[in-house]
């Protein structure tokens, strides 16, 4: 059997000898073959140099070149395009999740589990504006979608080949890759574990990417938004009513009344913001089915280091993976 194991790599030259070192005395010491497949997503520091130069050294590294930066869950989608396991591993290089807990994973497998996705328990190192988001974006995700996703985790998990498989056949754009996970079902089982803090370089995930990650999740997985426009409409409809009756009311009752303009400005205000909102959401729906419509391979890939000469994996590979 063989164990793949996809490192998404971003300006990572600080970390990445560690990463594969500790990854390779973690692997070595497993009775299954295993090839390390490191993800060079348009790095612009000397990740690919050292990627180069671990390849030369060690015949179980491969190294996938992308053409430029296409984002963590797009160099994730290229790895497990490529991956050739019966198993694979989804890990960072930043050696905030433990390779360590690797063995653990691969034995809940062999127990008959299709998906191992580690819960962390401890996340030391981050801020805790970033924890109290990440418990309030999962909370909210599983109220406003059909799948439901666990709480606590990210992408560094074992997948089982099938569920590769199935990932891989999914043609969207806009990844959210642990809820694709979920959403394909199988025997999924969670393993606990204490997150480390970064071994070095910088986190990778600033606010505006954690905010669009989200969003990614939230209308990749949920029709709620559309919905809560139309309601958000409807409410305004009756309080646009109930203003009618009232003015009615009132103006029958007192008759020399004088009326301010007041009342008229924060009513054109307050609907055009709803119409606004409204519209927001249904373009943000609208712009992803364009994206999608165009039919753009996902990624292109400039370099394959260390690849055998034939390949097995998806059919959108040779659409995905231009050269």
């Amino acid at each position: 059997m063989l164990l793949s194991v996809i490192v998404p790599c971003y300006n990572e030259q600080d970390v990445l000898r560690a990463t594969h070192e500790r990854l390779t005395s973690v692997l070595s010491a497993l009775s299954l073959d295993y090839e390390l497949l490191f993800v060079n997503d348009g790095s612009r520091d000397d990740t690919q140099l050292i990627l180069t130069e671990l390849q030369l050294i060690d015949p179980h590294v491969r190294v996938l070149l992308l053409s430029r930066n296409f984002g963590h869950q797009i160099a994730v989608t290229a790895g497990l395009e490529e991956a050739s396991g019966d198993a694979i591993v989804i890990i960072d290089a930043d050696l905030q999740d433990p390779p360590e807990v690797i063995p653990q994973m691969v034995q809940l497998w062999r127990d008959g589990n299709d998906v191992v996705y580690g819960m962390r328990t401890d996340r030391k190192g981050e801020s805790t504006f970033k924890l109290w988001t990440a418990k309030i974006f999962y909370r909210l995700i599983n109220r406003l979608s059909e799948t439901k996703m666990p709480f606590d985790t990210g992408d560094f998990r074992l997948l089982d080949r099938r569920v590769v498989d199935a990932v891989n056949s999914m043609p969207e754009r806009a990844r959210f890759l642990r809820g694709m996970v979920s959403w394909t079902g199988f025997r999924q089982v969670s393993l606990p574990y204490a997150r480390a803090p970064r071994h070095a370089g910088t986190t990778k995930y600033p606010l505006t990417k954690m905010f669009r990650f989200a969003m990614d999740g939230i209308i990749s997985f949920s029709l709620v938004p559309l919905k809560l426009a139309i309601w958000t409409g409807f409410l305004a409809i009756c309080i646009a009513v109930a203003g009618i009756v009232a003015a009615i009311i009132d103006r029958m009752l007192n008759r020399d009344l004088p009326r301010g303009w007041a009342s008229l400005f924060v009513a054109v205000l307050f609907m055009g913001g709803v119409q606004l909102v409204s519209l927001g959401i249904i373009g943000e729906y609208l712009g992803r089915i364009y994206t999608e419509v165009k039919g753009r391979p996902l990624y292109v890939v400039q370099e394959r280091l260390g690849f055998p000469a034939r390949q097995t994996g998806s059919k959108r590979k040779e659409v995905s993976s231009v050269v």
